[in-house]
């Protein structure tokens, strides 16, 4: 039974990866990185300082692992407030008004920066929905492992088999299923079906989604 729902944030609630891809494009050439679209393509879903720790053992980076995380913090905390608008996903506000109203508690855990989090919520004006809000880094793993889904759950004091994630990534997907979770999958257009395979279900709306619950 599905007593809390559990949403990444990035391409399941709002439409910012590609402005996530177009930010660590950028530094990849600031630092004449030769990150193929498919090596780039694998790191969806996974915490930026993840992702650079994983880049630093593949390529020769110039600078640390620290100093080129906190290079990419700084640019995303000044792209998203610079942002004119950010893309909030179609029938999502009132999918969450609904399911407000139904009284589920509802949590969001995303492998974005804390600050980025609260940041794109807030100017959206989606924060008021969430209970709970869990970054990768406060979890401790990014996806793929469960870490972050286990910890909205404790948070939300729901039983993990009783929350229900959405997601849009293979890494995301995998960490709900590692966390004993039931997860649909939210497929925009700009998402490769093959990686959502693991999914208990798919939708390409959120009319869709009140009726898998």
């Amino acid at each position: 039974m599905i007593k809390a729902i559990i949403f990444d944030m990035d391409g399941v609630l709002v439409d910012s990866e590609p402005f996530h891809v177009e930010i660590e494009k950028q530094q990849f050439l600031l630092n004449r990185l030769p990150i193929s679209e498919e090596e780039h393509h694998g790191y969806m879903g996974v915490a930026s300082d993840v992702m650079w720790k994983e880049i630093a053992k593949r390529h020769s980076l110039n600078i640390s692992v620290e100093e080129i995380t906190e290079q990419n913090r700084i640019e995303s905390i000044r792209f998203f407030t610079e942002l004119k608008e950010i893309p909030v996903m179609p029938g999502l506000p009132e999918l969450l008004e609904r399911l407000k109203q139904k009284n589920y508690p509802m949590a969001v855990a995303s492998s974005s920066f804390p600050e980025i989090i609260e940041l794109i919520l807030h100017r959206t004006g989606l924060r008021n929905y969430f209970q709970v809000v869990v970054s990768s880094q406060e979890a401790g793993k990014s996806k793929p492992e469960p870490d972050v889904f286990l910890l909205a759950a404790e948070k939300l004091g729901i039983d993990p088999k009783n929350c229900l994630v959405i997601e849009d990534s293979k890494n995301g997907i995998k960490a709900a299923k590692a966390a004993g979770m039931r997860c649909v999958a939210y497929q925009s257009p700009a998402v490769n079906p093959q990686s959502q395979k693991q999914a208990d279900a798919v939708i390409k709306s959120y009319l869709d989604l009140e009726m898998l619950i």
